[in-house]
């Protein structure tokens, strides 16, 4: 909060700290950590956006033929 406003949410994780909505213990795996109501909440705002811990199908996007160089400190 900032004045009264929202400028941020939580996760699920953080705000309820359970392996079920931090996709860990039993649910570490895409088959039994599915999205939850809450990741499909900010999910169906914003399609392209990462919602959840396996959200890789739609919201991963990889370049083909690119050709990038990454230089520290030239």
């Amino acid at each position: 909060m900032d004045g009264g406003n929202v400028v941020a949410c939580k996760s699920a994780c953080e705000a309820f700290n359970k392996p079920e909505y931090c996709c860990t213990g039993a649910f570490n795996r895409p088959e039994t950590c599915p999205p939850t109501d809450y990741s499909k909440i900010f999910k169906a705002a914003c399609p392209k956006a990462y919602s959840y811990a396996y959200d890789d199908a739609s919201s991963t996007f990889t370049c083909t033929n690119a050709n990038y160089s990454i230089v520290f400190c030239p």
